[in-house]
């Protein structure tokens, strides 16, 4: 028989749903919203300052990575990093170098290419070559980092072109076409990802069909494909001296670029409220400086106190076992502003869970960060390793997510690396230290760290197999072993 207590601990204790309906009156809170002319605090706008700061800071970063390729005249190379005119990409044709810090998280398990998109200019091509059996998938991503393509092996793409469009493209499609993509957004980033191995024979067999992976406008499709030797491209020094990623976004900035982004993002359906409550502060301050200024110096303190932290993965995700964490909505973010925001500070530009599930480690199994001043193991035991049809990785990077330069030039490991040892029981250790192990068999499979200093580890699994996305695979811990 329930007791009182129990009655009133039913009562104050519901369930929490995390689903949202629509409201019976849902449109009378659509636009025109909030009234311009109505004279606003200082205190009120520093409010919405900070608010939008957050849940636009993704679409901020992508846009201003196309403001700075709106000025490239050339596909070219600055220093180790691709560069490429809007619509357009440009290809590497090794692994992405230690110097660069365009994208944290970069992988050296495949070969990228980086391009963005300005799909108000006109549609753009983009060519499938035939790449056999090697791994490829192609990211492309709206101004929200989301997803809006389907091409790669898991998907059995075939050769071909297919066509990038934006949201009011009502053009006809070319004969040759063989699907068109539609995306929300104008703006966009794509980022082809071929595979290669460590083997020299494959890097160099790779280099054929990376010719054929190239990005155009439309009025230069002839339903032929184009080629391109990217080893010529010409080579700009770089003056890059920073530590972590290119600061894409600047609160001194980001209100003078905002009106563009949110003119290019429309609003996601239930956003239209929020959208008209900004833009009547961004009037309002646009006729005040002394508003802008305030607004200013308010997102100074969200960059420092919201943002910055997200770069650490311990600090956002689903949490799993021995402190990994992990997210099933990559590239699919909606309006999930944090995980989107924390993605983007964090390691942006993540493919779609089916096509890579990533998980990720800055502390050891008992909790503490892990440091190089201190060596670990990393046990799979027999046939767990990360399961996928297409190669795992683990990853070393430093605090700032970028590669850690050592004596054997070595950033991960994992199924390209074809001499790894395994125990006689068929499991598969990786020694994590700054030192090389004395063990022979121990140095094959050495992950070096750098000397006292934090890092974090980082797991892939490309087109990932059923235990990855259903949950019931996790990584091991990550010991401590001195």
């Amino acid at each position: 028989m329930a007791t009182k207590t129990d009655s009133l601990k039913v009562a104050t204790s519901p369930a929490i749903s995390t689903e949202v309906c629509p409201s019976r009156n849902w449109s009378r809170a659509m636009p025109p919203g909030p009234d311009a002319s109505v004279k606003i605090t200082e205190e009120y706008a520093k409010l919405v300052a900070r608010d939008v700061y957050f849940w636009a800071w993704p679409m901020v970063n992508i846009y201003n990575r196309r403001l700075l390729f709106s000025t490239i005249k050339e596909q070219r190379y600055l220093g180790t990093s691709p560069q490429a005119p809007v619509n357009k990409f440009t290809m590497l044709t090794d692994y992405a170098s230690a110097e660069q810090r365009n994208v944290a998280c970069s992988n050296q398990d495949v070969v990228y290419g980086i391009g963005a998109l300005g799909l108000e200019i006109e549609p753009v091509v983009i060519q499938v070559p035939d790449f056999g059996d090697r791994f490829w998938v192609y990211q492309i991503v709206d101004l929200r980092t989301d997803s809006f393509v389907q091409l790669g092996k898991m998907y059995n793409t075939t050769p071909g072109f297919y066509l990038l469009v934006g949201p009011d493209w009502q053009g006809e499609t070319p004969k040759g076409i063989a699907h068109v993509f539609r995306s929300s957004t104008n703006t966009g980033i794509v980022g082809p990802r071929i595979a290669q191995s460590d083997d020299p024979a494959d890097k160099k067999a790779v280099q054929e069909p990376l010719k054929q992976v190239v990005m155009y406008p439309l009025s230069e499709y002839d339903g032929k494909f184009k080629s391109i030797d990217w080893s010529k491209l010409p080579r700009a020094p770089s003056k890059t001296t920073s530590s972590g990623e290119t600061k894409w976004v600047k609160p001194e900035t980001f209100f003078d670029v905002l009106p563009a982004v949110l003119a290019d993002g429309a609003p996601l359906p239930g956003e239209e409220a929020r959208y008209a409550q900004v833009l009547a502060v961004l009037e309002a301050a646009a006729q005040n400086p002394a508003l802008k200024e305030a607004m200013t110096q308010a997102v100074v303190e969200v960059q420092e106190k919201i943002v910055d932290p997200l770069l650490e993965f311990r600090n956002y995700g689903q949490q799993l076992p021995y402190n990994w964490s992990t997210i099933s909505n990559e590239s699919a973010f909606g309006t999930d502003y944090f995980t989107r925001t924390a993605v983007a500070k964090s390691n942006i530009l993540v493919n779609s869970p089916n096509e890579t599930k990533y998980y990720y480690q800055d502390l050891d199994a008992k909790g503490s960060r892990l440091n190089g001043a201190n060596r670990y193991t990393v046990t799979f035991a027999k046939d767990q390793t990360p399961p996928a049809h297409g190669f795992w990785s683990l990853t070393m990077y430093d605090d700032t997510h970028f590669f850690v330069p050592n004596e054997i030039a070595r950033y991960s490991v994992g199924t390209k690396n074809t001499d790894l040892k395994f125990d006689s029981d068929g499991s598969l250790t990786i020694y994590v230290q700054p030192d090389a192990p004395s063990d022979a068999k121990q140095r094959t499979n050495w992950l070096p760290s750098p000397k006292d200093a934090d890092f974090t580890l980082y797991i892939r699994a490309y087109w990932p197999k059923t235990p990855v996305l259903d949950g019931s695979w996790t990584p091991p811990p990550v010991e401590r072993s001195k």
